[in-house]
């Protein structure tokens, strides 16, 4: 493959930078709702919840998961209907699935540089 092609493959700097900035916030939601689903499984998330999780889950897959294939697998939660605490667990665990296998995909020890990098197009000799 050329070298051309292979950089074309790689995320972009601002999807490593988002990466870092929005999955912290994706754990935390994740933490939150867990507690919620264990304290009542069936409740259901108030709209301004839903809100702010659904702004989160649209910045990751625009913005960072863009053009990986996990893209298509990843749904909003539904704003109309009010999704069930056991609902949104299993939409966000899917974005931390998600997330997790791009950071193991783009992210990795680069002993020419003896440092942890992420594997950008910006990242590779051209």
């Amino acid at each position: 493959m050329k070298k051309q092609n292979l950089i074309s493959k790689l995320p972009t700097k601002e999807q490593a930078d988002n990466y870092d900035l929005l999955y912290p916030m994706l754990e935390s939601a994740l933490q939150e709702v867990r507690e919620f689903s264990k304290k009542k499984q069936d409740g259901v998330l108030n709209p301004l919840k839903v809100k702010l999780l659904n702004r989160l889950l649209t910045e990751i897959k625009n913005d960072v998961l863009t053009f990986d294939s996990s893209n298509d697998y990843l749904d909003l939660l539904d704003d109309e209907t009010l999704p069930q605490n056991s609902d949104a667990v299993l939409i966000l665990g899917q974005y931390e699935a998600a997330m997790k296998q791009f950071k193991a995909k783009y992210y990795g020890y680069n002993s020419g540089r003896g440092e942890w990098i992420w594997n950008t197009g910006s990242s590779v000799k051209r």
